[in-house]
């Protein structure tokens, strides 16, 4: 499952939590820090590194 980064509005913390699709679908996630709702999915980006050879 993957990792979903998200940050907290109410006291302004960044976190990630691991969702099923289900509860992505559902989009019900609350702080683990103050336990409010007032979150927003944030977007993480992997980067590759490649070495021409």
């Amino acid at each position: 499952m993957p990792q979903h980064e998200f940050i907290c509005h109410a006291c302004n913390r960044p976190f990630s939590k691991t969702l099923t699709p289900t509860e992505c679908k559902e989009g019900y996630v609350v702080c683990p820090h103050c336990g409010s709702d007032e979150v927003e999915q944030r977007w993480a980006f992997t980067v590759t590194a490649t070495r021409n050879a």
